[in-house]
């Protein structure tokens, strides 16, 4: 201490160890809106991707609309990181302009149901990872676990056992996954007769949706043959799932998976089943911001542009904690989760 210095009083611990790191982050200034940055991003993100529509309009019955078909499917996705955070209230306080704007970005500009995606995403939230919560981990396409592995039959066991190797060229089905989700959403009903997904604007939605497909695939046809349209929209869906699924993918795949058993608070429940992606600001709008997993997860609120700032802060506060905080590349994170995917099946190949 230097000559003079006065002591400070130790810090006194308050709450929980989540309420104390809550208030660093909002000390920080971090859960405050930010408003002209997402005005900026919804300007430059949907500019982009009308101007591609226009581009595709404008270049007519040609061939290279393919190559086109590809940055549509990145827009695309970019378009759908904005119905993210507009589910997660990131950009309003307030419900109905969040809504307004999910429901542009989803039902009207990607095709997906904004309120079947928001009660699916906010069950992940609550208990990632969990096998029998978290419906990112449920048996599928794709299993989590042994136990998923050895119930699975027929075609489904089959890929199971190859699921590693079957991954990526998987994904290329994930729009088309999406969509079909999306509808069963909206028409689903349980045998009692009422619907299986809640949702606060059903018609409106089924409206958007029904609106969407229509100026979809009006707008191909007028533009172009049935065989250039029908190639354009296999590889605009294929990459854009494509594009989702690695986005999503190195976030939780092959990081714990809690069980009733276990015992976490919020804090360890968020952090120990979520990885985070090193990057440049080049990784953070490729993928959205959901390389700072971590603190989404903690914060789900928090504007995308402030995630980096509050890495550090998390990160510290982890450290003094004794929480692991798992953090590494993108091709490495990508190598953990089909080292999970290829243990999974081991039991099928043994």
């Amino acid at each position: 201490m230097a000559l003079g210095a006065v002591a400070e009083p130790p810090v006194q611990r308050r709450g929980s160890d989540y309420a104390q790191l809550s208030r660093r982050i909002s000390q920080a200034g971090l859960l405050e809106r930010r408003p002209g940055w997402y005005v900026a991003r919804i300007v430059l993100t949907l500019g982009a991707f009308v101007a591609g529509w226009v581009a595709v309009f404008l270049l007519g019955d040609s061939w290279w609309q393919l190559p086109l078909a590809a940055l549509m499917a990145v827009a695309t996705t970019q378009v759908a990181f904005l119905g993210h955070d507009a589910g997660h209230r990131q950009m309003f306080r307030r419900r109905g302009p969040s809504d307004l704007v999910g429901l542009l970005a989803g039902n009207v500009a990607v095709g997906i149901s904004y309120g079947w995606w928001v009660d699916k995403h906010n069950r992940h939230h609550a208990n990632p990872n969990h096998e029998d919560e978290d419906p990112d981990v449920g048996a599928g396409a794709l299993v989590w676990t042994p136990e998923q592995a050895l119930e699975t039959r027929g075609i489904n066991r089959w890929m199971a056992k190859r699921q590693a190797y079957l991954f990526f060229p998987m994904l290329l089905l994930e729009g088309l996954s999406l969509h079909v989700a999306s509808i069963r959403a909206i028409v689903g009903r349980d045998s009692d007769g009422r619907y299986t997904t809640p949702m606060r604007r059903r018609a409106v939605e089924a409206v958007l949706l029904v609106a969407h497909t229509a100026a979809y695939v009006a707008l191909l046809l007028a533009v172009m043959s049935p065989v250039k349209a029908l190639l354009f929209a296999v590889v605009h869906q294929a990459l854009w799932g494509f594009y989702m699924g690695c986005s999503f993918a190195p976030n939780h795949k092959g990081m714990p998976m809690p069980t009733a058993e276990d015992e976490l608070d919020f804090l360890r429940k968020q952090v120990l089943t979520s990885r985070n992606v090193r990057g440049s600001w080049l990784v953070d709008a490729t993928l959205g911001g959901l390389n700072y997993q971590i603190e989404h997860h903690l914060f789900p609120n928090m504007p995308r542009a402030n995630l980096r700032r509050a890495q550090p802060i998390v990160r510290a506060y982890c450290a003094e904690q004794g929480i692991p905080y798992a953090e590494t590349g993108l091709i490495e994170s990508y190598r953990q989760a089909l080292g999970h995917l290829h243990e999974v099946g081991q039991p099928l190949r043994g």
